[in-house]
């Protein structure tokens, strides 16, 4: 038997759940508290990873990076993951707040926080530029979706200067577009510059992980269960089953079909509990999907790299 694809898998996903192992033991010694956390979080939020997004397309080769087949085919498969929930789930759930949080967890991964790194261990950091491409043209979506979604359903207006100020909000966004200005004008940065810049960089995505593992937090699921499940399924199984059989099907094949296990196979987003909490939704709801989603994924990311690596694709 060919073992390799299973070492390949390893190698991949073992180092994103030891970090996030660390960060639980750190929530068991109660070495954080849960407002330090918030605070911790929102200074890797607001300026490590908008470091990490300049840094990635300042040092991007445009020419070589920019796929518009890879950018064609997300944006597609998004809009699909999206449209089906919103159309199928307000059929079974009556509760606004649930219908909400639940289209939230479908369609929104965890694609900067987990698929960058991952995709890192299987290609090198070296290679990630296509994916750190892709973040710039999935996030927005992502934040755009999830405020119109719970604007709807807690009913509320959609407000399009709102929705276009909080994309514009997003330091990953204005990395990426701060980034983008400084290599397409040619404006030079320094090494003495560039290299505490990479330093940050490379340190970004393992405390990431780090603080989520000591942010979670269980809540009761006696009362959404069923709910709880359709989202675990939908987000981690049905879904990345789809999309990524599609996209193997059309050719994708490499670091191009790595990130879309990053975008489509990735469990629920971090930044939808938050979402969920602010816009008066189901956040005990959305707070158990990423908590779920994220236990899980070591298993069924492991799987789907293994099973498309058997098949060639990756």
């Amino acid at each position: 038997m060919d073992f390799s694809g299973f070492q390949i898998a390893f190698q991949a996903v073992a180092p994103v759940f030891v970090l996030i192992g660390i960060g639980l033991v750190i929530r068991a010694r109660h070495l954080l508290t849960d407002e330090e956390l918030k605070r911790v979080n929102g200074m890797v939020f607001q300026i490590f990873f908008f470091i990490m997004l300049f840094y990635s397309t300042y040092t991007t080769n445009i020419r070589q990076t920019f796929q518009p087949r890879l950018i064609a085919f997300a944006l597609c498969s998004l809009a699909v993951i999206y449209i089906v929930p919103f159309l199928l789930v307000p059929r079974f759930e009556p509760s606004d707040k649930r219908r909400g949080a639940m289209i939230q967890a479908i369609y929104r991964s965890n694609f900067v926080l987990l698929g960058i790194p991952l995709i890192a261990n299987l290609f090198g950091e070296e290679n990630i530029a296509v994916t750190t491409m892709m973040v710039a043209v999935v996030v927005p979506i992502y934040n755009v979706l999830g405020v119109m979604t719970l604007e709807i359903f807690r009913g509320g207006k959609v407000a399009p200067l709102t929705l276009m100020r909080n994309v514009f909000k997003n330091p990953m966004i204005q990395g990426a577009i701060v980034g983008a200005l400084f290599l397409i004008i040619g404006i030079p940065v320094p090494e003495i510059v560039m290299k505490p810049l990479r330093q940050v960089t490379a340190a970004t995505s393992p405390i990431a992980l780090i603080i989520l593992g000591a942010s979670f937090h269980l809540g009761s699921t006696a009362d959404h269960m069923k709910q709880l499940v359709t989202c675990v399924v939908s987000r981690l199984i049905i879904i990345p089953g789809v999309v990524l059989s599609s996209a193997a099907l059309l050719g994708f094949r490499g670091v191009e079909f790595a990130t879309l296990i990053g975008i489509f196979a990735s469990p629920c987003a971090v930044a939808g509990f938050a979402m969920a909490q602010q816009m008066d939704s189901d956040a005990e709801l959305a707070g158990n999907c990423v908590v779920f989603t994220t236990a899980l994924s070591c298993l069924t990311l492991f799987g789907w790299i293994v099973l498309f690596h058997t098949l060639g694709v990756l």
